[in-house]
Formats: structure tokens, C-alpha cells, sequence
């Protein structure tokens, strides 16, 4: 009787756990960490994303979760004493891995992505660019994190990486619509161009209308299911910084005297400079008579002139090149015509704003605006911005009128299309540079994790099944006992 109430007992449990209805229940994604570095000429930054670890349509859905300033100039200046390269990235690792849970830092794919300074660097003295890597690589592997190494960026994958930020940010690629409850890929218009101006190089990035002829300069991804050609340059010693040296340098070769007139300078500002300091560039470090005098140094006279600052501006440029092409930008540089809008943005962006130039101004007003900027001077300048720093006030004439010259000269912009640039830094709480697109293309190398699937049982019928089974076993026991 006993053995026969047992059976029935468990045979009770098995038809009750049989109609218990079971769903498949999905886990939620992980949430994955990135970390990148922007090794640049003049600074370096660091940038933590973080994404989940699903993607849509093979490209992660990346956001920004940190931003650090390192302190100190960019890792280049390091070419004397490289341990300190690696010193200098440390404050902000720190800052990193206190907003990363300690069970995922081992996890976390940290990159460093060197731009212009050390592209200069390496062309100058490639074994101190190789220590200098070497010695943050060094200091990167002393923390908890998968460091897969730094390297140096062409100028054409900066300028890549860039354009794929700002159409992310912007929902160029993907956008999800509420009505359709998914996501959607934009037309093809809404991709925009992208203009970044750095202290050692400028890149312009943009997908042409049309063929391009010169296939050299398109770059090609898959990005969210579809395929894009887009035409990129960069040009070494272009970028604002480079330039500034450029310019003093062939103001003071077309003088004999030691007090050289400088016409981008505001009135009764003077600069002493050295001129061994040119010899720190390759942009500017060329066998010359006059740097070789026996003066060590030359003091630059400002004159606050627009007109003269934008004559000697333009002779940094070999437009004469090109001849009579249309495609053509300077040195005999291809460059298909610019196509729809841009964002301009790094140097391009903090140099206007300072100025207070925004999109939608016409061009004839931006140019009135910086001519009355740089017949201020200096007394007028210093007075009027006192907490701008005092090295880079001076320079914003040089650098608005360089940044017209680059634009409506060099990219072939005009009255109508400049209207399609804007100025514009952050999208959100993201960072526009060429650092997320760097992580959002890294990403597609990390495999997407299939989402974990497990049996699940609907609560309630749960709980009541083992309310059932607890008394079915009771009454079992209770007729073995009897």
C-alpha cells in the first residue's frame, strides 16, 4: 500500500510539472568597456565607451562614458625622456578604472592612437618614436585592463575616423523610428562631411557626388549593413600650430633686421623667439642661409594689419600647382568638389567660437568680423579677454584667417556652400573627433555574444506547482508511514 502511494504521489508531480507552462526567457545584454587615447601633437585625452554587448547590424551601440585631459603636451614632447610618456597617462587610467566595475577591467580593450605630432616625430627621428610608444606601452601594461597597443594613425584613417563619428552621433547611419518599431538606414543625403583642424595636420572627409577619379583617396566601410566610399585627405604640417611656425618663419626670411614685422599680430605685441626653434619641425626644419646666421634670436613685431596677415597666410599654400583644375585643392593635391553638409570641428570649432562666429552667418559677415578682430590691439585684447591665456590670444587673427584660406582656397567652399559648414564640437555628452569612430570600428572586431537563453517558468504557476508538490510528497510520506 505504501510503495502503491508513492507511485501515485510521483506520478501526481510529473503531470503537474508537465502543464506548467515554460517561456523562454532572454537575458539582458552585458555591458562591454572601451578605452581610447588620443595622442595628439599639442595634448593628449583619454575616452571610456561603453556598449551592450548585442549589436545592431554588426556595429556596436557605443556611447561616451569619460573623457580625461592629460596633463602636459602631447606625448611627442617626450622624445628627450620617454618615461615620462608612459608617467603622464597615468592620472587619467586612474580616473578610468574608478568608473569601470573591477570585474570587467581585465576585459577592457584599451588602445592608444597616436595622430600628427608623432607622425612628425617618426619622420624626424624614428627610433625616439619607437621609445616613446614603447614606454606608454610599458606603463599601459602595469594596469588591469587588455591593452592591445599604441600605435601611430595615418593621416587618412584620422580623417576616416572622424567622419564615421559624426555620422553616428548624428544618426546618419542608423536611426531607430518609433512607427516601425526598428531600426532604419537614412538616405544617403544625410551623411555629412567632416573638417578637422589639429595643431600638426588638417583632414577633410566626405562622400563625393558622383565618380572619383582618383580612387587613391577614398577610403571604404561597411558600417550597419551597407557599403561607403568616401574621399579623405590629410595634410602634414597643416595644421594650426605648424602653420604659425611656417608663417613667422617665412616673415622672417623675407627680412634682413632682427625686429621682424608681423602683420597677424596685434599692434604692440611682440614675441622674442629663437630660431633653433625651428629646427624642432620637420615642417619647418630646411636647409636656409638665414637660419643659419650667427643671430640666435628675433623678435616679431605685431602690426595688426588683415589685409597683410591674409596675403602672407595664402603664401604657405602652392595654389600655383593645380594650374587651372577645378579638382584640385593646392600642391597638386586631388579633391573631388565638396559635397552636401560638414561639420568643422576640433580647431575649426574652438577657434570661432572664441570669435564668436556660428553656422548661418554669411560669409561677408564672418570676414568683417575677423578683419575688425585683428585691428585690435593688443592693450584692447588683453583687457577684453583676461582669462583667455595670454600665449594663445595673440594668435586667433593668424589662425581665423588661415582657417578662411584652408575653407574657401584649399577645400574650394563658396558663398553658397559655406552656408553647409558647421561648427560644432559635442553631439550630446559625446566628443566629435576621430576617437569614437576609431572604437566603433574596433568594435566590429569583437565578436557579438549570442544573448544567453534559458528555461523559464511563468511565477505564479510556479509557485503553485510547488505548493502542490510539497503537499503530494506530506500525504506520500504520511501513507508509507501507515
Amino acid at each position: 500500500t505504501a510503495i502503491v502511494g508513492v507511485l501515485i504521489a510521483l506520478s501526481i508531480i510529473a503531470l503537474v510539472l508537465s502543464l506548467v507552462k515554460i517561456e523562454d526567457v532572454t537575458l539582458p545584454p552585458t555591458v562591454k568597456y572601451g578605452m581610447v587615447f588620443d595622442a595628439g601633437s599639442s595634448h593628449t585625452s583619454l575616452f571610456v565607451y561603453e556598449w551592450d554587448s548585442d549589436k545592431e547590424n554588426n556595429t556596436g551601440v557605443v556611447s561616451q562614458t569619460l573623457s580625461c585631459d592629460v596633463q602636459g603636451q602631447g606625448i611627442s614632447s617626450y622624445a628627450k625622456d620617454p618615461p615620462k610618456a608612459g608617467d603622464s597617462l597615468r592620472e587619467c587610467m586612474d580616473k578610468a578604472l574608478k568608473v569601470i566595475p573591477a570585474a570587467k577591467q581585465r576585459d577592457v580593450p584599451t588602445y592608444l592612437g597616436a595622430t600628427a605630432g608623432m607622425r612628425l616625430l617618426r619622420e624626424q627621428n624614428s627610433s625616439a618614436a619607437d621609445q616613446v610608444l614603447a614606454e606608454v606601452a610599458k606603463t599601459m601594461q602595469e594596469y588591469p585592463v587588455a591593452f592591445k597597443g599604441a600605435q601611430i594613425l595615418t593621416g587618412e584613417e584620422e580623417g576616416a575616423y572622424g567622419w564615421i563619428t559624426i555620422n553616428y552621433l548624428l544618426d546618419s547611419f542608423t536611426k531607430y523610428s518609433p512607427k516601425a518599431h526598428m531600426w532604419v538606414h537614412p538616405e544617403a543625403a544625410n551623411i555629412l562631411g567632416a573638417l578637422d583642424l589639429g595643431g600638426a595636420s588638417t583632414q577633410i572627409s566626405f562622400m563625393p557626388k558622383g565618380s572619383v577619379i582618383n580612387w587613391k583617396e577614398v577610403s571604404k566601410f561597411t558600417l550597419y549593413g551597407y557599403n561607403y566610399n568616401i574621399y579623405t585627405h590629410s595634410y602634414l604640417c597643416y595644421g594650426q600650430n605648424e602653420m604659425l611656425k611656417r608663417l613667422a618663419k617665412e616673415l622672417i626670411m623675407s627680412s634682413s633686421d632682427t625686429r621682424v614685422d608681423h602683420p597677424c599680430y596685434p599692434k604692440d605685441y611682440n614675441e622674442t623667439i629663437s630660431l633653433s626653434s625651428f629646427h624642432t619641425s620637420p615642417c619647418t626644419n630646411q636647409s636656409d642661409p638665414r637660419l643659419n646666421l650667427g643671430v640666435g634670436n628675433v623678435t616679431l613685431v605685431g602690426r595688426g594689419n588683415a589685409s597683410e596677415c591674409l596675403a602672407a597666410i595664402k603664401k604657405l599654400f602652392n595654389f600655383s600647382a593645380c594650374g587651372q583644375r577645378q579638382d584640385c585643392t593646392f600642391d597638386g593635391v586631388y579633391q573631388p568638389p565638396v559635397n552636401g553638409q560638414f561639420i568643422a570641428f576640433s580647431a575649426f570649432y574652438y577657434n570661432f567660437k572664441f570669435l564668436n562666429l556660428t553656422e548661418g552667418q554669411s560669409l561677408a559677415a564672418v570676414r568683417e568680423a575677423i578683419e575688425h578682430f585683428c585691428t585690435r590691439s593688443w592693450e584692447d585684447l588683453s583687457s577684453s579677454y583676461p582669462k583667455e591665456n595670454p600665449e594663445r590670444l595673440p594668435k586667433y587673427c593668424a589662425n581665423a584667417n588661415y582657417i578662411l584660406t584652408l575653407l574657401l582656397d584649399a577645400y574650394k567652399f563658396n558663398e553658397t556652400s559655406w552656408n553647409n559648414i558647421i561648427f560644432q564640437m559635442k553631439v550630446g555628452s559625446a566628443d566629435v573627433g576621430w576617437v569614437l569612430g576609431y572604437m566603433l570600428n574596433l568594435t566590429n572586431m569583437i565578436p557579438a555574444e549570442a544573448l544567453a537563453q534559458v528555461k523559464g517558468h511563468v511565477p505564479s504557476l510556479w509557485a503553485a506547482a510547488i505548493a502542490f508538490i510539497i503537499l503530494t510528497l506530506a500525504l506520500g510520506l504520511a501513507a508509507l508511514l501507515l
